[in-house]
């Protein structure tokens, strides 16, 4: 048996990497995958992975420059058929993109939903974002935020402070943590 070569090749992105190729529209979905269909727990529960630095998994894309069919990952209908496709990681990938994004995803019902997920930096604990999260100044209660609003990270993490500071003190050591 002759060796024709791999027709798999490893491909290492960034995750800055992976969502520019997503707003470019070079990333995309076949028409056989399925809507989004996690819940906000599995998005959380994602995020918290990626924090503490566990495996999250691979990614498996089809390249192929005639992709008829193919989705954009998102909302956005402007974006160009893409030309790579992900088949395995979907729900994974659109999670990434709709939270650092900021941007709606289209849910299972076809309805376009914004995933909100909340985090604590005293002890780096991750949640679904609700109403009680919202008014906890303990909590950055949409960390898309963090990606979307322009600032700073210096700005941001002052303007975290001092918001904790207007309700308690808060010690040297936990500005440290923060």
């Amino acid at each position: 048996m002759s060796d024709t070569g791999s027709v798999f090749k490893k491909v290492d992105y960034d995750v800055s990497g992976l969502l520019n190729y997503i707003d470019l529209g070079d990333i995309g979905l076949p028409d056989i995958q399925r809507p989004f269909v996690w819940s906000a727990t599995k998005v959380r529960d994602l995020f918290d992975s990626m924090y503490r630095g566990f495996p999250v998994g691979y990614l498996l894309f089809w390249e192929n420059a005639n992709v008829d069919g193919a989705k954009t990952i998102g909302s956005d209908p402007k974006a160009h058929p893409p030309n790579r496709l992900i088949v395995d990681g979907q729900q994974r990938l659109t999670s990434l993109y709709a939270v650092l994004r900021g941007r709606p995803i289209v849910d299972r019902n076809y309805r376009q939903v914004k995933l909100e997920i909340a985090f604590r930096p005293l002890d780096g604990k991750f949640e679904v974002s609700d109403a009680a999260i919202k008014r906890d100044p303990e909590y950055i209660s949409n960390i898309s935020t963090l990606w979307a609003s322009g600032k700073s990270s210096w700005t941001m993490i002052n303007q975290f402070i001092s918001t904790h500071h207007a309700k308690r003190d808060v010690s040297d050591a936990e500005e440290e943590v923060i």
